[in-house]
């Protein structure tokens, strides 16, 4: 492979069928994210003296509703369709955002930046892919990926690895997200 994410496949279709993956996944990626921080939201939300918490996750989440808007109207112009999960990843995102916030700000923190790792790295190679085909879509990936970095940037600053039991915490959310992009692209 040349460092792409995923080598280029043969035949007519194989470009349609890739950049229905890519835009599928990423939509998906980004649906989960909003839940995910509606969840964080919700617990936090809740409880007084978390105003600056819930300030930060209110913004992250519109970087996030952004995201999903201009995936919600690339699915469209290119006729793709979303992922079959989305109402799963709806609901799992939400328990995720709700469970990490419910063990504390530096827990509700690990997360994001748990994901946020594995979201740059995902990008990261979709950008490289798509450069040459693609190049308005890999700058706004790009974009995506720089707001990504600014939320992991956010969270790691904010002691997200100074939660409780952050090694397993945190490999167990990248694990979580590497099997739901395997998964949303084929779904």
């Amino acid at each position: 492979m040349t460092g792409r994410s995923h080598p280029a496949r043969p035949g007519s279709g194989a470009s349609a069928s890739r950049l229905a993956e890519v835009l599928r996944v990423d939509h998906a990626g980004e649906l989960g994210a909003v839940h995910i921080y509606r969840g964080q939201m919700a617990v936090f939300g809740a409880a007084k003296g978390r105003e600056a918490i819930t300030d930060q996750l209110t913004e992250m989440e519109g970087h996030e509703a952004e995201h999903l808007a201009a995936f919600d109207k690339l699915l469209v112009e290119r006729g793709v369709r979303p992922t079959l999960m989305a109402p799963f990843w709806r609901v799992a995102g939400f328990a995720l955002g709700a469970g990490t916030a419910l063990m504390g700000e530096k827990a509700a923190h690990a997360c994001t930046e748990a994901v946020e790792t594995v979201i740059e790295q995902h990008y990261a190679g979709q950008i490289a892919e798509l450069a040459e085909r693609e190049p308005e879509l890999a700058a706004d990936l790009t974009k995506f990926r720089d707001d990504e970095l600014a939320h992991k940037d956010l969270a790691t600053e904010a002691g997200a690895r100074d939660a409780p039991g952050y090694p397993v915490l945190a490999a167990a959310i990248r694990a979580g997200c590497r099997l739901a992009i395997r998964i949303s692209e084929k779904l």
